[in-house]
């Protein structure tokens, strides 16, 4: 099982409740930053690639997927959302899974949020 990584050094200073990235009692999940980008891994035993979906909007990283055991009659589910900060470059995220982990890529982009200097007059 992949645990939960410690925040990484672009969370430092900032003023977050740690729930941000989900729920905090689970562990099925790995998040940090390694070069230019954020790499998220997801423990996801079970599924198949085309029951998983994800999506991006506006800095939210939305994974959702869906198995339905016939045999069984059972269904089984996972959602998670994943907020980051807005300089994720979301042309360039890439995901890939893998004997039941999903590794997600998110490249991050060059931030203007970190302001502009106004020229003063007078």
């Amino acid at each position: 099982m992949v645990r939960a990584s410690p925040p990484s050094t672009w969370m430092q200073g900032l003023d977050l409740p740690p729930q941000l990235f989900g729920d905090t009692g689970g562990s099925d999940y790995e998040l940090y930053e390694e070069d230019d980008e954020f790499v998220l891994t997801i423990d996801m035993p079970g599924f198949e690639t085309d029951e998983i979906e994800l999506a991006w909007d506006d800095g939210v990283l939305n994974i959702a997927a869906e198995h339905a055991d016939e045999n069984r009659g059972r269904k089984k589910t996972y959602h998670r959302r994943f907020r980051f900060p807005k300089t994720v470059d979301d042309e360039e995220i890439s995901a890939e899974y893998t004997n039941g982990v999903l590794e997600v890529r998110l490249p991050t982009a060059e931030s203007t949020t970190q302001g502009k200097r106004i020229p003063l007059e007078g």
